[in-house]
């Protein structure tokens, strides 16, 4: 019997601390949704290519993870430099593989109707879901894509923790473009193939979200023979391997697919 309660002991000791441990989990990585801004620390315009993500404001649900605000998902400040450690990671890889020489330890975040976005031709945005857009912005981003900006698209999802998912990305997008139209992407379309050879979408990882990705695009005048404009990642989080690659928290041969993918939207938006 005393071996017995011993091993009911252990057993139930055991169970608090995975408990205990489960409870620390969600503590740091899931919030009650009562946020913080994190710093920014963007650089002067040198001509250099800069990762530009969109900062916006944020939509009810949308501080859920780590208590940041869902624009700046993927945004981990490194007091070391002015950039977050996803931006660094897909910079690092980007400066060995190419000739871009990107900016690598710095990054910066505007709005959307900021002027200063028509200096980066391509923004990163994330979470959209949350997304919540005034005129102004919406007006100016309908500027930089007309003018030749390319929009990136990334970590976002329906029915998801109050978000809006697709419903509220696409309403916001026939406020920018009322007369523009998405499109399902196929891997024989240029930006597939603006650097690496993606032959297939099989090869995107899924860090957590069921399911297949969902690649759709919007192209200028509604014609996939033209520019592409805007391309949209959802029901996957692309740049979560970027963030983690280096961690050992995600596979390495994952990540590798997942910054092919990066650096091709990049190429394709620096030479379209």
């Amino acid at each position: 019997m005393t071996r017995r309660r011993l091993l009911f002991c252990l057993a139930g000791f055991l169970v608090l601390c995975l408990s205990a441990a489960a409870t620390a989990f969600a503590q740091r990585f899931f919030s009650d949704n009562t946020g913080y801004e994190p710093q920014t620390r963007n650089i002067p315009y040198d001509g250099k290519f800069t990762f530009a993500r969109i900062k916006y404001t944020v939509g009810p649900g949308g501080y859920y993870y780590r208590g940041l605000p869902s624009w700046a998902h993927g945004y981990v400040p490194d007091p070391r430099r002015r950039s977050s450690r996803a931006e660094v990671n897909l910079m690092k890889i980007l400066n060995e593989v190419s000739y871009l020489n990107p900016h690598v330890d710095e990054s910066n975040v505007l709005r959307l109707d900021d002027p200063n976005l028509f200096k980066y031709p391509v923004a990163y945005m994330t979470e959209a879901g949350y997304w919540e857009m005034s005129d102004k912005e919406a007006a100016g981003l309908r500027a930089y894509l007309k003018k030749g900006g390319f929009v990136i698209f990334d970590d976002f999802r329906s029915d998801f923790r109050g978000g809006g998912g697709w419903a509220n990305f696409e309403a916001n997008m026939r406020r920018v473009l009322p007369e523009g139209h998405f499109v399902v992407m196929d891997p024989s379309m240029a930006v597939f193939d603006s650097f690496f050879k993606i032959p297939s979408f099989d090869i995107i990882p899924q860090a957590y979200d069921m399911g297949k990705p969902d690649i759709l695009g919007l192209f200028e005048d509604n014609d996939p023979t033209k520019r592409l404009m805007v391309i949209a990642n959802h029901n996957t989080d692309i740049s979560d391997f970027w963030e983690f690659s280096a961690t050992g928290f995600r596979p390495i041969d994952e990540s590798n697919e997942a910054y092919k993918l990066g650096v091709n939207y990049i190429m394709y938006g620096m030479t379209h």
